[in-house]
């Protein structure tokens, strides 16, 4: 019986998962929905810790670590990827 709960836990972990993977606009916003819902019965930790964090990622956005303000590290990192050419 208990395997049964184990397996159960680990597909819908998974179903998590893939949901935010594949739909993250989406999943923001139910998330968003669901702090709010859960604020407003007054679980106030719970609701904070399932609202999505705010991105502060500004830039390149290719998770490349450099600083949204800096221009300079920006062109580096474009400069960086090549083409491949094909013979």
């Amino acid at each position: 019986m208990i395997q049964y709960l184990i397996i159960t836990a680990i597909v819908l972990w998974s179903c998590v998962i893939v949901f935010n993977k594949l739909l993250p606009k989406t999943a923001n916003k139910t998330y968003t929905a669901l702090a709010d819902s859960l604020h407003k019965m007054g679980w106030v930790s719970l609701a904070d810790k399932l609202r999505p964090k705010k991105s502060t990622a500004g830039g390149c956005g290719a998770g490349c670590g450099c600083d949204s303000n800096d221009t300079a590290s920006i062109k580096q990192h474009a400069q960086e990827v090549k083409t491949i050419k094909w013979k």
